[in-house]
């Protein structure tokens, strides 16, 4: 697709303007245009006020040649974006029995009564193609005017991504905006600053005709994005080829390709050497199991974790010995190693790991200052114990330990191949 298309997206909402909810439509909408080779030229994120929506919309509208609209398909009195769009588009709004009947499908399966204020989403721009939602009442909205393509989605993105991936990129694919390949290719560090990564990759991009590069940065992750505004130019197998040049300058901080979290590495690494796992953690509260136990068919390796805050719950839960406790202190390489190995004891798994810590914004010593997080390992090559420092507020320093302990199980898995914990059981000196 030729670079000469201009996107522009609207995000609707009171509660985006004011911070009371992320707008994380943005991120998804961003990254799915970059996937198929179109670089969004602004985002708007407007109030939910009739004036307003008629007002930018119509200005987006005259400068671009796809908008996207989030938000405000819904049922109450403050959802106005199918109205105020209609009118500035000069669309005359008819009432659709089909999304009636769907929307009154929708209650009848959640046993409940449809709410009469429904009936306002069974409305639509009479040029207008609706787009189905299985996921809830609102349906979207795709019309072509002018030579220019609308697409209205609703807000929830459990209701908006399935609606997007689903039907608006196959009609856009179909009108010629979106290519039939991909031109998108993502690589995930981690360990690596954005500078650094940056400075690494850069002799490899610079002057390659019709790249497109950008770098995001998030809890202790930098993804590298390359995508290609023109096909001929640059097409998926240049793009590939691009991409492994990349990954061999990275490294051992290259993750993987696309978008798959840490926990998932550590998954499909430890589920194709048929081993398990289980975690012990302190100042994390859950957020390690919570990394694994977002992944569907987590259970072939995941065996549990112990959240064992106070210290009386390490002795309880993890028995680790109270004279320990005292000699060396919760947060501690002994600590850490010890919950590690206590967690392959009591849940029956070959690796455990561990987080034990001063998250702040209290506690901590001048010797053990707040930040100070310890990582235990436990495999059945050995264990090990890792001290990393962090400086930030407590809900980062946990999101960044977490990040932390499964970029460095992730480390150890790739150096200690399983083939050499076969010869260690051959020489006798470990026991699988």
């Amino acid at each position: 697709m030729s670079s000469t298309i201009r996107v522009e997206t609207i995000t609707l909402g009171d509660e985006l303007l004011l911070g009371i909810r992320e707008n994380s439509h943005l991120t998804y909408l961003g990254t799915q245009l970059a996937h198929h080779g179109i670089e969004p030229a602004a985002n708007l994120v407007i109030r939910d006020n009739p004036d307003d929506i008629k007002g930018f919309f119509s200005e987006a509208w005259k400068r671009s040649d796809l908008v996207i609209t989030t938000g405000g398909l819904g049922p109450t009195t403050d959802d106005l974006t199918r109205e105020s769009i209609a009118e500035a588009l000069g669309e005359e709004l008819i009432y659709d029995a089909e999304v009636e009947q769907s929307i009154r499908q929708r209650f009848l399966q959640l046993e409940r009564k449809m709410p009469e204020i429904n009936l306002r989403q069974c409305h639509r721009p009479k040029n207008a193609e609706i787009l189905r939602n299985p996921y809830g009442t609102a349906p979207g909205l795709f019309l072509q005017k002018e030579g220019k393509i609308l697409v209205m989605l609703p807000g929830p993105a459990r209701e908006m991504h399935p609606m997007f991936e689903e039907q608006v990129i196959p009609r856009l694919q179909a009108a010629g905006v979106f290519p039939e390949i991909d031109c998108y290719l993502q690589l995930r560090t981690a360990g690596i600053g954005e500078s650094d990564l940056a400075e690494k990759v850069g002799p490899i991009l610079a002057d390659i005709p019709g790249i497109v590069i950008g770098y995001c940065a998030h809890a202790g992750l930098v993804d590298l994005r390359l995508s290609s505004l023109d096909s001929d130019l640059l097409d998926e197998e240049k793009l590939i080829k691009i991409g492994d040049q990349c990954r061999e300058e990275i490294g051992e901080d290259f993750v993987c390709f696309g978008d798959r979290s840490l926990a998932e590495v550590i998954f499909r690494e430890l589920r194709s050497l048929n081993q398990t796992l289980a975690v012990a953690e302190s100042c994390t509260g859950g957020l390690l199991s919570a990394s694994f136990t977002e992944i569907p068919g987590i259970s072939k390796v995941f065996h549990g974790g112990a959240v064992c805050y106070h210290n009386d719950a390490k002795v309880q839960i993890l028995e680790v010995p109270e004279i320990m406790l005292e000699q060396h202190g919760a947060v501690s390489e002994e600590i850490a190693i010890a919950m590690a190995t206590s967690a392959c004891e009591k849940f029956g798994t070959d690796y455990g790991l561990s987080i034990t810590g001063f998250a702040g914004p209290t506690g901590g010593t001048q010797i053990m200052p707040i930040g100070s997080i310890y990582l235990g390992y436990a495999s059945p090559l050995g264990v090990w114990a890792k001290k990393i420092n962090l400086r930030g507020d407590r809900a980062s320093n946990r999101r960044r330990a977490t990040s932390a302990a499964l970029d460095w199980m992730r480390r150890k898995l790739r150096k200690y191949k399983i083939e050499e914990v076969f010869a260690a059981a051959e020489a006798g000196n470990i026991e699988l």
